[in-house]
């Protein structure tokens, strides 16, 4: 008897349809209490809706398995960006139906409401796709499918439930990486506001003997060649490679405030990814340093082939701390750790003038033995709530204070000139394109 039930009127549901029938029955009831000559319509119309909600429940149960479905969802999702995921749903009743979907989401994306209906014909497929953005790394659990199948006549549905449970983990974001990736290849960085830095000088990095080309630099022109060859001949060189890049990420409590859902970390952790992919692309040497109150994770720059998947699964694990960063013992790292002269990106949030000189003598010390790129954050609401228009004192007040915050972080990037320290200001979402605009700027003019 359970088994029946459970088979055969647990997954049951009435439908709208229903319910607007047996409300429209009920006032013809009410209505024959005064007009006696209308008792037979309500019945007549009664009967009516029982034979085809039975028709309907005959039509939606005659097969134990008329409906499957099934969950397609890549083996990782990417962090900050739109992953797409689809539903294929198979109908194998005679007649089309409307399949309603619920999928049981991951709680991190707090889905209330997730709700959505196909149509599927007769002894055919369809699918839906819809696409999850996810703003924190981790591992997400999915859930089952549960599908309400229609009947023809639109009385009843009935619930197909589907085990689709599956654990996916949430990478930083390698879709953003690969899109990067495939614009260096293809020489179209324009396309997403990266500049062409014109070069100053040539390398010392010498890659060929050609033939010379009207507009090439004379003062390349190799004269034994030239001679040799009976015609005008000029050494080729290219940009110096194996050079050493190292993202340094703070993962202090200055680095968990949130920007359209992505912690400040999740954004450095982003643009690491890719600016380390460029770096490699560049035949450079990628490397990683994380840091809070303690040294955390060190990764040798290196080019070789397992080295992306190794600085991906390093960024995969790492978690905001809560404490004040020790650049004290950063610098320590750094100078045990580097020997060679390295372009060191460090990616921190400094909100005053003051907390900047607390770190002053550190930042100094590591800017005499490598080249230091500071990477650090614009407010973005400030900036809203400064270019909105103030109605009231109130609204003068904070519109003040927030020019004076604002007004601080320039006086940050004015401070880090004057000791000759480069510096990026940049809002978190242009964060990725103003790190390699830069980086490709210091390879442009041979600063490492």
């Amino acid at each position: 008897m359970k088994g029946f039930a459970r088979a055969y009127i647990k997954p049951l549901y009435f439908n709208g349809r229903f319910f607007l029938v047996m409300a429209f029955v009920a006032i013809l009831y009410t209505c024959s209490f005064f007009f006696p000559w209308m008792t037979i319509l309500p019945q007549l119309l009664l009967l009516t809706v029982v034979v085809l909600t039975l028709v309907d429940y005959i039509f939606l149960f005659r097969l134990r398995e008329g409906v499957s479905a099934s969950r397609i969802i890549p083996d990782r999702l990417s962090n900050g960006d739109e992953n797409p995921i689809s539903v294929h749903v198979e109908n194998r009743y005679p007649f089309a139906i409307k399949a309603g979907i619920i999928d049981e989401l991951p709680f991190q994306f707090q889905e209330r409401k997730f709700f959505y209906e196909i149509t599927v014909p007769g002894n055919r497929a369809n699918k839906l796709n819809y696409s999850l953005r996810p703003v924190k790394r981790g591992e997400y659990s999915f859930g089952n499918l549960n599908i309400f199948v229609t009947g023809p006549l639109g009385l009843l549905k009935r619930r197909f439930q589907f085990e689709a449970d599956r654990m996916v983990a949430v990478y930083p974001s390698f879709l953003q990486m690969r899109k990067y990736q495939l614009l260096f290849i293809s020489n179209r960085f324009a396309e997403i506001g990266l500049r062409k830095i014109r070069k100053l000088g040539h390398s010392m990095e010498f890659e060929q003997i050609r033939d010379y080309v009207k507009g090439d630099d004379i003062r390349t022109m190799n004269w034994k060649a030239t001679a040799r060859r009976n015609q005008l001949m000029v050494n080729a060189f290219t940009d110096e490679k194996s050079q050493q890049i190292y993202c340094v990420i703070d993962k202090s409590r200055v680095m968990k405030m949130p920007f359209e859902g992505l912690s400040l970390l999740d954004y450095a952790i982003n643009a690491s990814l890719v600016l380390s992919n460029i770096a490699l692309l560049k035949e450079d040497k990628a490397g990683l340093i994380t840091y809070s109150e303690t040294p955390g994770t060190f990764l040798q720059a290196n080019r070789n082939s397992a080295q992306m998947n190794a600085i991906l699964e390093v960024l995969y694990k790492q978690k905001t701390r809560y404490l004040e960063s020790n650049y004290e013992k950063l610098y320590g790292l750094i100078r045990q750790r580097i020997t060679q002269r390295s372009l060191i990106v460090l990616f921190t949030n400094f909100e005053s003038v003051s907390s900047l000189q607390r770190q002053m003598k550190f930042l100094r010390k590591i800017a005499m033995h490598h080249l230091l790129l500071v990477v650090f954050f614009e407010n973005t609401e400030l900036s809203t709530l400064i270019n909105s228009d103030a109605n009231d004192l109130e609204q003068v007040y904070n519109k003040t204070i927030a020019e004076k915050f604002a007004f601080e972080k320039k006086m940050i990037v004015r401070e880090l000139q004057q000791y000759g320290i480069m510096s990026i200001l940049t809002a978190p979402k242009d964060l990725t394109i103003n790190t390699v605009n830069k980086y490709l700027e210091i390879k442009a003019r041979k600063g490492i």
